[in-house]
């Protein structure tokens, strides 16, 4: 099973901050890649209601059926790659493939499979670099007639990575602003058109 434990801290940005922070990573435009993020739920938002997310990355040519649930520390993120036929079917049909780990853990928490409907997609722009003990990825993000920008900080260590990323923040005069994961943000975006 393709499972792994992600901690990461994050926060919104202006686009004048983030613009300063491409400048200080040294990140030009050709250090960004385009990933698509299509996301998955019940019509009663079952996976929500369990802290869950259900999405399939498109990116490179790949495609990764990903189930995030919350862990103790982090999120519990269960992976299973899709061909790009398997990607097809899911974004048509709603139907995920038969087996698989992520099928196993959908099952585990109680949601039925066939009850899944696809809710829409998010287009990120990604750069990443190694920073002191964890990764910086920059992300501009576009869905649903919006846009944001955003940083997060990925480490190993939650207490060491949440120190150093406020310490980042506060070096580049961010103000630390209460930032939902992007799912969540899409979902608020989907229920203002509603």
């Amino acid at each position: 099973m393709s499972q792994q434990i992600e901690i990461e801290f994050k926060n919104l940005l202006t686009k004048e901050e983030f613009e300063r922070l491409c400048s200080f990573l040294g990140l030009a435009s050709t250090h960004f890649h385009k990933q698509e993020n299509h996301y998955f739920d019940t019509p009663q938002f079952s996976l929500k209601e369990k802290g869950a997310a259900l999405r399939i990355r498109a990116k490179n040519g790949k495609y990764v059926l990903t189930l995030k649930e919350p862990a103790k520390i982090g999120l519990l993120e269960t992976h299973q790659p899709l061909s790009e036929n398997e990607c097809k079917i899911a974004l048509q049909t709603f139907s995920l493939p038969e087996s698989g780990e992520v099928l196993d853990r959908l099952i585990a928490l109680n949601i039925e499979p066939s009850n899944l409907q696809y809710f829409g997609a998010l287009t990120t722009y990604r750069a990443e670099k190694r920073y002191e003990n964890g990764l910086v990825i920059l992300d501009h993000s576009r869905y649903l007639n919006k846009e944001d920008f955003e940083i997060e900080y990925e480490v190993d260590d939650a207490s060491q990575g949440k120190k150093q990323f406020l310490t980042f923040l506060q070096t580049h005069n961010i103000p630390v602003r209460k930032t939902e994961n992007k799912i969540k943000r899409f979902y608020l975006a989907k229920y203002e058109q509603c």
